[in-house]
């Protein structure tokens, strides 16, 4: 079996630019199984383009309920049962992802039923389980494949979570979004990969005047719910990990902003290797 983690969005944040990367989604491929983290928009064709058969989609994660995290859910779903998925997927997220997802079954409900009536398809709504977690372990999978979650600090949302994959020959914690959170390293301890979001607040002012609204609010949500790149790289070193890779980029698409200056703002922090995130990156785990 091999093992890696494609992440197939990077950016943090939901509005995409021309010829920049896509919110957050990625897959893990450990202990036989392949499991999708986050449903950001263009997740479906990123998946098709790590070469998985979206036929064989069934585990689904999801850290929290920010758009940029769940915008592709019922639509990933949705393209793989036009695919040929006939098979069931579960679906795990915190408290209200079951809403999410009824609520886009019932924005295509003419379409599901027309397809089902239609084209001889299974009833996607039969196909789909949702649980709803909370701290703990979230799933006993085979092949001693168990996944965990730590309720993490990003307001103002309360449920959002780090998850943790630990299977017999590799483990992989991703932070979700969060603040600087020390008891993250705890959770984090004697993984093999550590995948942080990172901020750096240098090119968050420009970021900011790109968008409409209230960029002095936007400004200090940013500010308090992340973590800046140089804090990622403090909790790598608490946890000891070997590999640190940064994720959830803000800002994402900023030409001033090159692999050169993340990578620095970690040097100083973290004595391990560090990744920087890119659309497609895989990163590589041990071959069982």
């Amino acid at each position: 079996m091999s093992n890696k983690v494609v992440l197939m969005g990077v950016k943090g944040g939901p509005a995409i630019r021309p010829n920049g990367p896509m919110p957050t989604s990625s897959l893990v491929e450990i202990a036989g199984r392949s499991c999708v983290v986050d449903c950001g928009l263009g997740v479906s064709k990123g998946l098709v383009q790590t070469g998985l058969s979206l036929k064989s989609l069934d585990l689904i994660f999801i850290t929290h309920l920010h758009s940029d995290h769940i915008l592709e859910l019922g639509g990933l779903i949705h393209t793989a049962w036009t695919s040929g998925l006939a098979t069931p997927v579960h679906v795990y997220g915190p408290k209200g992802i079951g809403a999410v997802w009824e609520g886009f079954l019932a924005s295509l409900a003419f379409d599901i039923d027309l397809r089902i009536d239609d084209e001889g398809r299974p009833d996607l709504r039969g196909l789909v389980t949702i649980t709803e977690y909370d701290e703990g372990i979230v799933a006993n999978l085979q092949n001693g494949l168990v996944v965990r979650a730590l309720r993490v600090d990003h307001p103002p949302i309360l449920d959002c979570f780090a998850l943790r994959f630990n299977s017999p020959d590799w483990s992989v914690c991703f932070s979700a979004d969060t603040a600087y959170f020390p008891p993250l390293a705890d959770f984090a301890r004697g993984c093999d990969l550590l995948i942080h979001e990172a901020m750096l607040e240098a090119g968050v002012d420009r970021l900011v005047a790109r968008t409409t609204g209230d960029g002095a609010k936007l400004k200090a949500h940013i500010v308090r719910a992340h973590t800046e790149a140089r804090d990622a790289a403090k909790i790598a070193q608490a946890a000891g990990v070997p590999r640190l890779a940064l994720h959830h980029l803000v800002p994402a698409d900023d030409p001033e902003i090159t692999a050169d200056h993340w990578r620095a703002a970690c040097a100083d922090a973290f004595s391990g290797e560090t990744i920087i995130g890119y659309d497609g990156c895989v990163i590589e785990g041990p071959n069982s």
